[in-house]
């Protein structure tokens, strides 16, 4: 047997040790997904494969595709991987302003309310991050207390967690959301318990980020020795020393060249290429990535490299947390919560419908890079309609460059300025440092 398969075989015999048998792709489909019938689901998750699905079902992109659809089908960010400090930068929000984004974990809509009382509109294609914002929306607003508040979101690991979703959150939480967070997994537990057990090691990301953990620590290295640093450079011999050699790893360079190996980061296989680039092997790309997260910021102020090497937030409250955790943010964001709307469908479908001259902002995350050129056409032509002079959109991409030129026709792009020397610096002090690029473009107006 040779050294792929060994260490596949090793990781296996691990996990089920420990947690019993590793998941199949029905089961990640219900790491959160759960025991709805297969037609409800269907149902429910037509749009994702509308957004995904490019190819025949029986080729060989085409079955990625259709395993990649059903990994995301389940809760895939219990936080949200866009530094929203970045984003608040390029949005420049102003009070009554209208801004959609796509609503991932929830955590950077809420935190954009911290900037000014503006009108969100949240949107997604995942049914459980939808529950998941109606979740953070209903405790923003019936929780007590910034420190019921904190314990739930920040720790995420307290019993009593359960006990406040049960007194202050049930009571006001929509069917569709309460169903969802108090039906079971795969092995009988009501998901609500997910916050009375570290909530961050759940979800597609989380289970991502753990099992990397346990690759590592099969070879002998410990992510979360980083942590343990007190300056900068130290983050970086300890990363030189615990992280950097296991990308030298001929299997472990050979794994991650799958596109399969990057569902648990969100990533479905269009944009593994645009990752991959002209790289012959994606861990090299990873690597840089990784480096930047692990070296180029202070852990004092970078809850991307908590989450990472830690699998949670720094605990005894001192430490670095996103915008919408912060307890100077906390009297601001319940004032303004009612801004939010949070829907369950496309961020085309939403634009639509909506009037011309109405919206200022979108946020568009890294979805671009998912889409086709006749879709991207599309969701342009219909920013152009809706928005305002002055009207902002914000993007990343896995590669360095904006996907848009060449793709979106120049009748359109030309209504619009772009300042790449700005965007590049954006792009460096983004922390959450997954990301090849961060881009802005402005409205100029007809």
């Amino acid at each position: 047997m040779d050294e792929r398969c060994c260490s596949v075989s090793l990781l296996q015999r691990t996990f089920t040790t420990r947690w019993g048998p590793l998941p199949t792709m029905s089961g990640i489909q219900d790491q959160v997904g759960g025991a709805a019938s297969k037609t409800a689901a269907a149902g429910k998750n037509q749009r994702l494969r509308k957004a995904v699905h490019r190819h025949k079902p029986i080729s060989k992109d085409g079955i990625q595709e259709r395993l990649f659809t059903l990994a995301f089908s389940g809760l895939v960010y219990p936080q949200i991987w866009e530094d929203p400090v970045i984003d608040l930068e390029a949005l420049e929000l102003k009070a009554d302003e209208h801004l959609i984004a796509i609503a991932s974990g929830g955590c950077n809509v809420m935190s954009y309310l911290t900037a000014a009382p503006v009108e969100i509109t949240a949107v997604d294609l995942n049914p459980a991050h939808v529950a998941l914002n109606n979740l953070k929306y209903a405790a923003l607003r019936y929780f007590p207390d910034y420190q019921t508040f904190h314990k739930f979101f920040a720790e995420a690991d307290a019993r009593d967690n359960v006990g406040a979703y049960q007194t202050y959150i049930r009571p006001h939480l929509d069917e569709t959301s309460r169903k969802y967070w108090e039906s079971r997994n795969l092995i009988g537990r009501r998901r609500i318990g997910y916050f009375g057990r570290n909530f961050y090691r759940h979800g597609l990301l989380g289970t991502f980020i753990g099992a990397s953990h346990m690759l590592a620590r099969m070879h002998g290295r410990n992510p979360r020795k980083l942590l343990a640093a007190r300056s900068m450079q130290e983050q970086r011999e300890i990363f030189d020393r615990e992280l950097a050699p296991l990308f030298e790893k001929r299997h472990i360079r050979w794994l991650l060249n799958k596109p399969s190996a990057l569902f648990g980061l969100g990533i479905p296989p269009s944009q593994f290429e645009a990752l991959k680039g002209d790289e012959q092997y994606m861990s090299k790309v990873l690597l840089e990535r990784l480096e930047r997260l692990a070296c180029d910021f202070d852990l004092s102020d970078n809850y991307f490299a908590w989450q990472a090497f830690g699998r949670r937030y720094s605990s005894g409250g001192s430490g670095p947390l996103p915008p919408y955790l912060q307890r100077e943010n906390y009297e601001n964001l319940k004032e303004r919560i009612d801004g939010l709307s949070i829907l369950h469908r496309s961020f085309t479908e939403y634009l639509e419908a909506a009037d011309d001259d109405t919206l200022d902002a979108y946020v568009l995350l890294d979805a671009q890079d998912w889409m086709t050129d006749d879709i991207l056409i599309g969701l342009w032509r219909e920013i152009t309609r809706v928005s305002r002079p002055g009207a902002r959109v914000i993007f990343r991409t896995a590669g360095e460059e904006s996907i848009l030129p060449g793709r979106v026709p120049d009748e359109i792009l030309s209504q619009f300025t772009y300042d790449e020397e700005k965007c590049r610096a954006w792009t460096k002090r983004d922390r959450s440092s997954i990301y090849g690029g961060f881009h802005q473009y402005i409205y100029k107006g007809a």
